[in-house]
């Protein structure tokens, strides 16, 4: 029987080990799912939002559970204590707005004698294809409002975070839903793009890398599916002369090094302006090494183990390589699991750098950040465009005309101003570019999981 094995970054040792669901198996999770649709599109919005908060509640109650299990599945620290704030936050937004988000629109020129309007109906079954990196935040962008609009779910997570589908399954078990709403299956890479070619799945979520979003394109091709991709990034920060420095030092190191910047909006590119340069680089320094390499299950670890050996090596070609071409690192923090093979991996700042270098370039996803120098805003804009990625760009700048005047001229689905690497669930989250197509969360999150259906009825005759 063929099994999907978690290995944990911490020790190397199999954490967890799952069977691969049978062909048969998977065949009977989408018949339970098209059933189970067919009354939940029934069953009233309101009614389906009780659900989704009741989910909620059982999922935050395990949480001393949960936050362990981060730590050994993919590395992250538990003094970070889960993602549950901003599951929280997300999946009440969802629920609060989605009576009026599904609402039917009316013809926006009223005729006598006619009714007519636009209602917004389920697609059917949605697949949800979840990372590793953020495990629940990801996943429930696409899980709560695809539910509340009244389609079922199949969950397919990534084999890092195996654990995660089966927390999700529990707490919507405890939250008493109904059989074949929602569904988490352990599929391989085979499994999964015979089921999206299939015909059989109406929509699918996947967050991953570009090649992952070009191989889901391909398998679905000629289903006439719906696809939302959320694949990779390179995302810049532009910091200006009139920035709050020690704000933008804080909040850019963080950016950069949280989750051992394994981060879909992670920091992973600086622009400074000439004359705040110097001062930027001296606070940047010496606030990133106050982000420690430790062991994810105590207290005082601040970055813990990437989530594989092989992105941890891929950061070390990347910084070898700049190193030749003539960057300078400034960290060099000496650690003995630090090697090739390992997945553990101190942070790294990197200054004298240009776009000749993978570094500034190609997708890191791991503790490592570039500095460059730029003389204005043209220069700025310029560098944070060439990239085949854009998922967020920050400015940091007290004028914030000036910051949507820079904004306008970056192709990014996200423009922040003296903040990065955060939802908002009331903005949509989407990207231009490798990074991807569709749109989740926001009221535009639900056009995305609905199909329009138009309504023209003549009432006199």
């Amino acid at each position: 029987m063929e099994t999907i094995k978690l290995t944990s970054p911490i020790d190397g040792s199999i954490y967890a080990e799952r069977p691969v669901a049978t062909d048969q198996a998977v065949n009977a999770a989408v018949e339970r799912a098209k059933a189970a649709q067919v009354e939940w599109a029934k069953t009233s919005i309101a009614t389906r939002g009780k659900y989704m908060l009741a989910m909620l509640e059982a999922l935050v109650g395990m949480t001393d559970e949960i936050v362990p299990e981060i730590a050994w599945q993919m590395g992250r620290p538990v003094r970070y204590g889960g993602e549950f704030g901003g599951v929280k936050e997300r999946t009440q937004y969802m629920v609060e707005i989605a009576e009026k988000a599904l609402a039917p629109v009316p013809a926006s020129n009223p005729k006598d004698g006619f009714r007519r309007y636009v209602k917004k109906e389920p697609l059917g079954v949605v697949m949800v294809i979840a990372p590793w990196n953020y495990p629940y935040l990801t996943a429930v962008n696409t899980i709560v409002p695809a539910l509340m609009a009244g389609s079922t779910v199949i969950l397919k997570h990534a084999a890092q975070t195996l654990l995660v589908g089966e927390r999700f399954a529990q707490a919507f078990e405890k939250a008493g839903l109904p059989k074949g709403v929602f569904q988490n299956i352990v599929l391989n890479h085979g499994q999964t793009e015979k089921l999206l070619g299939s015909g059989k799945i109406d929509h699918v979520n996947f967050t991953g890398s570009v090649a992952g979003g070009r191989a889901i394109e391909k398998a679905a091709a000629g289903t006439f599916m719906t696809l939302g991709l959320e694949l990779g990034g390179k995302d810049p920060a532009y910091v200006l002369p009139d920035a709050k420095m020690d704000h933008a030092v804080a909040n850019l190191v963080e950016g950069a090094f949280f989750n051992s910047g394994q981060c879909c909006c992670g920091i992973e590119r600086i622009y400074v302006h000439e004359k705040v340069y110097d001062d930027f680089v001296d606070g940047f320094i010496a606030e990133s090494k106050n982000w420690t390499l430790g062991n994810p299950l105590e207290k005082d670890a601040v970055i813990g183990p990437m989530a594989q050996a092989r992105f941890a090596d891929l950061i070390r070609e990347q910084k070898a390589e700049a190193l030749r071409k003539g960057a300078t690192a400034h960290i060099n923090a000496k650690d003995e699991r630090d090697k090739a093979g390992s997945p553990y991996l101190p942070v790294e700042v990197l200054t004298n750098v240009d776009h000749q270098m993978s570094v500034m370039r190609e997708e890191s996803f791991g503790p490592v950040v570039g500095i460059m120098k730029v003389r204005n805003d043209e220069e700025a804009v310029a560098l944070m465009n060439d990239s085949p990625y854009g998922l967020t760009a920050s400015i940091w700048t007290s004028d914030t005309e000036h910051a949507i005047s820079v904004g306008d001229r970056v192709e990014t689905g996200t423009v922040f101003m003296n903040r990065c690497d955060y939802l908002d669930p009331a903005l949509v989250w989407t990207g231009v570019k490798d990074t991807g197509k569709g749109a989740a969360l926001s009221a535009i999150g639900y056009d995305n999981l609905t199909r329009p259906k138009s309504y023209h009825l003549r009432e006199k005759i």
